[in-house]
């Protein structure tokens, strides 16, 4: 009678490796990662800390570094990014605020982006059916950097929602991150120019970032109404040309 064969040692490992690494495997551990985040958002609250429990002896570039580093992360675990431009005007002033908030918001896209790469998106890609998702899934794979400039600039796309869409597709890290360092320049400048000067309302710069905000919020949303229009047009028919009369069969 033959004897068993041994299994080779580490085989277990092997599969217990291969298992954790499965595409649905990785998906869970996103989303309970992502879950993880905004439950801490939610129980800390950290947009407070960063807008008003922010330590007066720190200051100069140092602190720019820190609260950039603090603000990527809290991008990343779904912060709202106006609060943050805000409060980096308000502690910093209209360059040095900018320049944090800008540093953070490709941080905390870096972040993301990362984590739906490695962890979503082949498990996500089987699932991109539907007109909506296989059109932006082409436009960004395709168009990468010119359709990530377009959302950035657009105030009415989620910041987190495009971070993900785009970790999915087959857009490239350079393309992503630059789009987002230039497009998020205007909107950003905006809240931090109005955080800087909130203590002056009726000083021109405030008056101008506010407009300026009230006005893309009010285009974002024509714009977002009408293309939402177009997609809900039925898709025109195309009748078939008759075929002549005497064609051969």
């Amino acid at each position: 009678m033959l004897a068993p064969v041994p299994r080779p040692p580490g085989s277990f490992a092997l599969r217990c490796s291969r298992a954790l690494l499965a595409p649905r495997a990785r998906l869970s551990m996103l989303a309970l990662l992502l879950l993880t985040a905004a439950a801490l958002v939610v129980l800390y609250e950290p947009q407070r800390l960063l807008s008003s429990g922010w330590p007066q002896q720190t200051g100069g570039a140092g602190a720019v570094l820190l609260f950039a580093l603090a603000y990527g992360v809290c991008t990343a675990a779904f912060v709202p990014r106006p609060v943050l431009n805000l409060a980096a005007g308000a502690l910093f002033g209209s360059a040095a605020g900018l320049t944090a908030a800008v540093a953070g918001t490709v941080l905390g896209a870096g972040i993301a982006f990362t984590l739906g790469r490695f962890l979503g998106q082949d498990a996500l890609r089987p699932m991109l059916r539907g007109r909506w998702l296989t059109a932006a899934d082409g436009q960004l794979s395709r168009h990468g950097f010119r359709s990530m400039l377009a959302i950035r600039l657009f105030p009415g796309v989620p910041f987190a929602a495009a971070n993900y869409c785009a970790a999915v597709s087959r857009m490239g890290y350079v393309p992503f991150l630059l789009a987002t360092a230039i497009g998020t320049v205007p909107n950003t400048a905006a809240y931090v120019v109005a955080g800087a000067q909130a203590d002056e309302p009726g000083s021109p710069a405030f008056l101008f970032s506010a407009g300026f905000i009230v006005v893309s919020g009010l285009a974002a949303a024509v714009v977002a109404w009408r293309k939402r229009h177009g997609l809900r047009a039925p898709a025109p028919v195309v009748t078939p040309e008759p075929e002549p009369v005497g064609a051969a069969r």
